[in-house]
């Protein structure tokens, strides 16, 4: 993990990196916040109309929910690639407008196999925007500063859950509006934004900060000087910037096997959240409207983006460690399945914060970690690689989670599995840091500005 050890920074560096802030990271958050409302849809849909108007199980329609993620990680790693070569601009701008009119097309959907078909076309338009934003913001600034830049982008997924489920609520209450039931409204609401968004990206976007006009000469020099300086350090006599790099370090495959105890966790979440509040009433005997519930849903992510902000300014100001990973996946693996044995909403509610706190705390400092070893084309390569891998359990999240809860017609054999990967997430970042070799210094100039142990 790398330690930082920070000079006090000049004029051009600091307010280098609050234009940077300020400029850049707000629009590509709003991308994903866009992204991951659209993804995660279906999981507002589901208990609130569309699986009796669609005549769908529970099963399938967590094989719905999972089925993106099949054209999704086909895809990634070629779109990852993509951008490096055309360009972010061009190709998160393409990416978004792509999965916009895709997610349109579910306001019209009319049967399970259609809602198979659009889910998996969707995972095949948005391949890639992840990774691709991940790669983006990661260039633009040195490693020190990393965890707090992807920490300020990933305000935007917990943040989706805290604005975007109201936000659906408020659309799926719509209900015979232009003669659409209520959440084919909101699919309708929710499309548009993206395709919006979408083409103001093309134009808004910088790829390099030598095209920033916004920098001063100074803000440049220093920036581009920094970034060179990381690039340098990277490279051994064998290179460390061609696809192979990636595919062939065991880093790499080790934090796919870390990322996907992390992201089968998310999604188990993000899916099935919002039906375990709908179940309250049969648990518990109380009712929610359908806008309570969407409220309740944001209550464990608004305090997560909160926890994740001081958690990441953490180990940006102590130099991401071992354990600002494996401590919240811990964590979360023991919260999670504690919630089913709650004896209220508010106890189950309370508990279920503590593990999306845990989630969160981790995954911002989790992708500051393949480039720092990697960069160029193999970054780009190993950070949809990590997401690709990882993200095959957000096919499994969906599908296990509902294949278990209709064998046991409970959630608490799919909450243990959920639990359990958590935990497995921990034990290996663990061992990624017992079994690393210290990395050696690479120049004098380097050490003046921060030493660095690569994973």
């Amino acid at each position: 993990m790398t330690t930082i050890s920070q000079t006090v920074p000049g004029t051009a560096e600091k307010s280098a990196i609050r234009k940077i802030c300020l400029r850049l990271v707000p629009f590509v958050a709003l991308m994903f916040f866009i992204n991951f409302l659209d993804r995660t849809a279906i999981s507002f849909a589901g208990p609130n109309g569309m699986i009796s108007d669609l005549g769908i199980q529970v099963a399938q329609f967590g094989l719905a929910s999972g089925i993106f993620f099949v054209g999704y990680i086909l895809l990634e790693v070629p779109s990852n690639l993509a951008l490096h070569r055309y360009g972010a601009r061009r190709w998160l701008a393409r990416i978004m407008v792509s999965w916009g009119i895709v997610s349109l097309l579910f306001t019209w959907v009319s049967s399970v196999q259609g809602l198979y078909g659009l889910r998996l076309l969707l995972g095949v338009a948005e391949a890639g925007f992840f990774p691709g934003a991940i790669f983006f913001l990661s260039a633009w600034v040195p490693a020190r500063y990393r965890s707090k830049i992807l920490a300020l982008f990933y305000l935007a997924q917990p943040l989706t859950v805290v604005f975007g489920a109201p936000l659906a609520a408020w659309f799926i209450n719509q209900h015979g509006l232009f003669g659409l039931e209520g959440w084919r409204v909101m699919f309708l609401g929710v499309s548009i934004p993206a395709i919006l968004v979408g083409i103001a990206a093309w134009f808004y976007l910088v790829d390099k900060p030598k095209d920033a006009k916004w920098l001063t000469t100074e803000e440049r020099v220093w920036l581009e000087t920094e970034l060179e300086k990381e690039e340098s350090s990277k490279k051994t006599p064998h290179g460390h910037h061609g696809l192979r790099a990636a595919f062939a370090s065991g880093r790499v495959w080790m934090l796919c096997m870390i990322y996907f105890g992390f992201v089968y966790g998310l999604y188990a979440l993000a899916f099935f959240l919002p039906t375990i509040i709908g179940g309250f009433q049969q648990q518990f005997g109380v009712t929610f409207s359908v806008l309570q519930k969407g409220l309740i849903t944001g209550i464990p992510y608004l305090v997560a983006a909160v926890v994740m902000f001081f958690w990441s300014r953490d180990a940006s100001r102590r130099g991401c460690k071992t354990w600002h990973i494996a401590l919240p996946a811990l964590v979360g693996g023991v919260s999670v399945p504690l919630a089913l044995y709650m004896d209220s909403p508010a106890a189950t509610i309370a508990v279920i914060t503590i593990t999306a706190c845990s989630i969160f705390a981790a995954l911002p400092n989790f992708w500051t970690l393949p480039t720092q070893f990697l960069s160029g084309a193999s970054a780009a390569a190993a950070v949809a690689l990590i997401n690709t891998l990882g993200n095959v359990a957000g096919f499994s999240a969906g599908y296990v989670t509902g294949a278990l809860h209709d064998a046991t017609s409970s959630y608490t054999v799919p909450m243990m599995v959920v639990g359990g990967f958590m935990l497995l997430s921990a034990l290996l970042m663990v061992l990624l840091r017992a079994t690393q070799r210290p990395a050696k210094p690479v120049s004098s100039t380097l050490k003046d500005s921060h030493s660095a142990k690569a994973v």
